[in-house]
């Protein structure tokens, strides 16, 4: 699949703020397939045959979640948790916000916080306070992407990517809720 120009497809006629801007292509479906098996057999390898609690944080995280679960052999579970720092604007706001917290507890059991982007840290640093106040027996962190390393105070256990300082779309990530659907990652 090749980028296009990101345009409004809804029957709304109301300007979106990514309508008409280039996406250009950072990493293909393919790139992005490969390197989800690898980090899938990382975790595995490091956890070995425990049960794991992959903790998707919504929305970002929702597509490589479900593949990531996928690509981990042995017994899972998944959990949602609802978090923003971005609302609709392109950087964050520097406030964390919970907008949905888990169904279950995380008590005693190895959770994976399953992150799409690592940028200021300022949300991984929120959520592990938060979630270790919880009791999980081990958390660790898995993020798709990486902004430069040595920006973020706290790092991932495992990282897919490591990306430049750029706004990017795709495969989860959005603009004000647009361009999730892509099924590559790109650059605004």
């Amino acid at each position: 699949m090749v980028p296009t120009n990101a345009k409004n497809t809804s029957h709304d006629s109301t300007p979106h703020v990514s309508d008409g801007k280039k996406v250009r292509l950072l990493l293909s479906a393919e790139q992005i397939a490969r390197r989800v098996k690898e980090l899938g057999a990382e975790i595995r390898a490091e956890l070995g045959d425990k049960e794991i609690t992959l903790l998707c944080i919504l929305k970002g995280s929702i597509f490589f979640t479900a593949d990531l679960a996928r690509a981990l052999p042995g017994p899972v579970t998944i959990e949602f948790l609802g978090v923003t720092s971005y609302g609709n604007d392109i950087k964050s706001s520097g406030a964390v916000q919970i907008t949905c917290d888990l169904s279950s507890s995380i008590e005693g059991k190895d959770v994976v916080i399953v992150e799409d982007i690592v940028d200021t840290g300022l949300t991984l640093a929120y959520l592990k306070r938060v979630l270790g106040a919880r009791k999980p027996n081990s958390l660790r962190v898995c993020a798709l992407l990486e902004k430069p390393a040595g920006k973020s105070p706290v790092r991932p256990d495992y990282v897919g990517f490591e990306i430049g300082d750029e706004f990017v779309v795709g495969y989860g990530l959005d603009w004000a809720q647009r361009l999730r659907n892509l099924p590559y990652i790109g650059a605004i």
